[in-house]
């Protein structure tokens, strides 16, 4: 299993933004996953899909307006602060 970190930008304003992130959302639940409660449109998740796979399923809920970025979390590369419990979950799956 490979970890991931997911970040987007969804580019709507009011109701139809509301909207279109919960079904982001939902869509991204398919994946193990965790968040910062800091981080607000950031995901790390966990699967053994490939970057691009990743990325083509999620593009799947965006508008062309969007932004989408899907990066793999390699062991002994990434530093941050992040809340225990996110380092935890990462950290369990490298």
């Amino acid at each position: 299993m490979a970890v991931y970190v997911v970040t987007w930008n969804l580019n709507k304003e009011g109701a139809a933004y509301t909207a279109a992130r919960a079904t982001f959302l939902k869509h991204l639940a398919k994946y193990d996953n965790t968040q910062d409660s800091g981080l607000e449109t950031v995901r790390w998740i966990s699967t053994n899909e490939s970057a691009q796979q990743v990325s083509d399923y999620l593009r799947q809920k965006l508008d062309d307006n969007d932004r989408l970025f899907v990066s793999k979390v390699v062991s002994g590369t990434h530093a941050g602060w992040l809340e225990k419990s996110v380092w935890t979950w990462i950290n369990a799956r490298l």
